[in-house]
Formats: structure tokens, C-alpha cells, sequence
């Protein structure tokens, strides 16, 4: 296995909290795995971290190669998903180290918003078979939600100018930008998490976007998070999420 390439965003000190982030919303997975019309799918899972989206992946029958720059998410991937139909690489989304035409299906879990995304979907494109499909999706957190209004200003009374970024754009334009992919599919599933209060609070410390904007704040911040939450005096929370992806078949299927 070779070192990990150079990266723009580093998860290394994030990774032991990651595997407390709530699993994605069923049916967007359903529909990704479904759009393949396949019962074992061969999946490039390109960021995989520490296997959030890959163990679903196996779960619905997929045949995995999972990709992921940083040492200790992917040792985590690893640990998690042993015994599986899946094998583990050292590489990045622009350049992933795959073999051209192997995949049925590539996805981006979390991971799209943090590469050069043009480029990432031209890798997409160079490893895809046709037909093929191109996912990518994350899990948003409801902010309409009481519990969440109330984070946020926690959030912003540190960082006035918080914002989530790429993540939460419209990834359409840039996927029909490249000329590589038909149209998308939005897909849009909403999930309700009945969490621990101490995991999710431990969620928080995995928080890449919030972490890089936070700097010397984090530790602060996610203290006043703490504080919060604990004043409630409650063990468990609900809390809503929507899980959101984009499907687009590639060109040429």
C-alpha cells in the first residue's frame, strides 16, 4: 500500500468520532444500488473514509473497491467492513488509481464537495462502464428543527459568517457542466434519528466543515454544544435529517 497522497482537507484527528454520524437515510441508498439493475453491482466508493457508506454498499450485495487518502479513516474502513466483498486503496477522487471500465456504479459519500470536483467527474467517467452511474450524497441535519436553530446560534455566535459550503449546493449544474452525464436525479429522503445524547455529541467532534472553519474555536464551540444539550436533561434525542444525493447516468449508457 502506498502513502497517502496530498490532500486539502485532513481527517485525521476527526476519525475516531466519524463512526458516530448517523447511517444515511435507507432509500437513498435503495434507489442509488436499484438504479444499476444489478444484484452485485462492482462499486467504486471514492472517499470512503472510515466505511459509513460502504457498509452499505455490502449490505445490499455490492461488490466494493473503496478509496480513501487518509490513514487513519481508512484503518477504521478497514476494521469495519473485514470480511466483505470489499478491497481498500490509497487514492483521491481526482485520481483514483482504478482501472478504466471496471465500475457499475462510483460513489461519494460525504466526499464530493472536498475534491476538484470537475476533475473528480472526469475520473468518474474514465472508470465507468455503460452503462453506468455516477452517486453522490450526504446527510443534512434539519435546521427548521428546534434542537438545530438553537446549535446554530451557538455556532455563529463564534462564527458570524458560518457556512456549510459545497455540501449543501445544488451539485446539478456542475455534474451537466462536465458534458459527461445525463441529466441528474435529486434524491431527497428524510430520516429521523432517535440518538444517544453522549454519541452525538461525540458526532460533533468528527465535523470536517465546522472544524476547518472553527480553527482555535472548535474545542469551544463544541463545548457550548455540550453545555446545550446536557441542560436538557434528556439521554436520547430525535433528530431529523435529509439525506441528499444526485444520480446521473454517464454518457454514452
Amino acid at each position: 500500500m502506498t502513502s497517502s497522497p496530498k490532500v486539502d482537507w485532513d481527517y485525521t484527528k476527526l476519525a475516531a468520532t466519524y463512526t458516530q454520524r448517523p447511517p444515511y437515510a435507507a432509500r437513498a441508498v435503495d434507489r442509488i444500488v436499484e438504479a444499476c439493475g444489478q444484484s452485485q453491482p462492482k462499486v467504486a466508493d471514492i472517499g470512503a473514509g472510515n466505511a459509513h457508506l460502504t457498509v452499505e454498499l455490502l449490505a445490499r450485495g455490492c461488490v466494493v473497491d473503496a478509496v480513501e487518502p487518509n490513514d487513519a479513516m481508512r484503518s477504521i474502513g478497514i476494521e469495519r467492513t473485514d470480511g466483505g466483498a470489499v478491497t481498500w486503496h490509497v487514492g483521491v477522487g481526482e485520481d483514483t488509481g482504478l482501472p478504466a471500465g471496471g465500475y457499475d456504479l462510483v460513489t461519494f459519500g460525504s466526499s464530493f464537495a472536498v475534491t476538484d470536483r470537475p476533475v473528480a467527474l472526469r475520473e468518474t467517467a474514465r472508470i465507468l462502464r455503460r452503462p453506468g452511474w455516477f452517486a453522490c450524497l450526504w446527510n443534512h441535519r434539519d435546521l427548521d428543527d428546534p434542537l438545530q436553530r438553537d446549535i446554530e446560534a451557538l455556532i455563529r455566535r463564534r462564527i458570524p459568517d458560518y457556512g456549510y459550503g459545497l455540501r449543501r449546493e445544488d451539485q446539478a449544474p456542475v455534474i451537466e457542466e462536465s458534458g459527461l452525464f445525463e441529466p441528474p436525479t435529486v434524491i431527497r429522503e428524510p430520516i429521523l434519528h432517535r440518538v444517544n445524547v453522549e454519541d452525538w455529541l461525540a458526532a460533533w467532534r468528527s465535523h470536517g466543515i465546522l472544524e476547518r472553519q472553527a480553527g482555535a474555536e472548535f474545542d469551544s464551540i463544541l463545548t457550548d454544544i455540550d453545555r446545550y444539550v446536557h441542560a436538557l436533561g434528556v439521554d436520547e434525542i430525535d433528530v431529523p435529517y435529509v439525506t441528499v444525493g444526485w444520480l446521473a447516468a454517464v454518457r454514452g449508457s
